[in-house]
């Protein structure tokens, strides 16, 4: 199933919801209308650092080891140059939330989107097809279940990182890092595409395709996928905030980004090294950023969720 094809189908999913009453749902829910702000906040942020930031972390011309460890601009000895204090190599943490919001997200759109394309298509054929590889991608979902995420990502980034030279796996560590995430989290769209497929392909409209003769696939990517996507969009939703912390997770272990392209959960972790010694604003504020952010898009996800589904209407 190409990535084109189902781009479309989830286009046209979101455009037929926002048809009906979501956008109305939408406009009367405060509590929904600010997590949409604030999460267009975090991603404009994140598109626009490098205009945005007061400084680029990342050029060690612009670095002053003699600036590290200063506190917030409101505490004594802090500097208001930089207003929310600086990191153990004189980073400016403003600066370095910002930038290392963009790998977070990047990250977490990427998993997701290719957790999503991963699942559905094996769910689709799955239900469509049925028979023995109906069984074999259910009974792999119901391995995968039998384990947690974060050890399904913890697993396929080690095999990955033991395969590969350690200078060719740190110039790829982010797209390793998508797939161990993405891989993870595939699951869930697939068994729910299953089940709509299951209903979907009794239906007149895919009987009516197959006696003028349409081959099963295009059925499938043209019939049947466009009208079991309105779930997938509440599952990527609430599977981006997931997708979010398992990265966090990953880099504050060591096993995500590199230090040099450090995200969210990487400076969490710097942090924690000298959170007891009093430099605690190195870990504290890029982990209240993230607790925020994932709180807005779970909160747009429950919104979603509960405005798709007809039986709450």
């Amino acid at each position: 199933m190409s990535a084109a094809v189902m781009v479309r189908a989830l286009t046209s999913a979101v455009g037929r919801a926002l048809d009906g009453d979501l956008v109305y749902r939408f406009k009367r829910s405060p509590l929904t209308v600010g997590a949409f702000a604030l999460t267009l906040l975090f991603v404009v942020v994140a598109l626009f650092a490098p205009w945005l930031a007061p400084y680029d972390p990342f050029d060690p011309a612009k670095l002053d080891i003699l600036d590290a460890r200063l506190p917030p601009a409101w505490r004594p000895g802090g500097s208001v140059k930089y207003l929310l204090g600086t990191d153990n190599q004189g980073r400016d943490v403003l600066s370095v939330i910002m930038y290392g919001s963009r790998i977070s997200l990047a990250v977490s759109l990427g998993a997701t989107g290719f957790a999503m394309v991963l699942g559905v298509s094996l769910g689709l054929v799955s239900g469509y097809v049925g028979g023995r590889i109906d069984n074999v991608i259910m009974r792999l979902a119901d391995v995968k279940l039998s384990f947690p995420t974060i050890l399904i990502a913890l697993m396929v980034d080690g095999i990955i990182r033991n395969s590969l030279p350690r200078e060719v796996h740190r110039d790829i560590a982010l797209y390793v890092l998508i797939l161990a995430i993405g891989i993870s989290n595939w699951v869930q769209y697939a068994r729910t595409v299953r089940g709509s497929t299951l209903v979907e392909k009794n239906k007149e409209y895919v009987q009516a395709a197959r006696i003028i003769g349409l081959s099963a696939l295009r059925i499938m990517a043209q019939h049947v996928l466009p009208n079991v996507l309105g779930p997938v969009l509440v599952i990527a939703t609430l599977g981006l905030g997931g997708a979010i912390l398992t990265e966090a997770t990953l880099s504050f272990l060591g096993l995500g980004a590199p230090p040099t392209q450090p995200s969210l959960g990487t400076l969490i972790r710097i942090g924690n090294d000298v959170l007891f010694s009093g430099e605690w604003w190195i870990t504290i504020f890029p982990g209240i950023y993230l607790v925020t952010l994932v709180l807005a898009v779970n909160l747009l996800g429950d919104f979603l969720r509960d405005a798709l589904n007809p039986k709450l209407r």
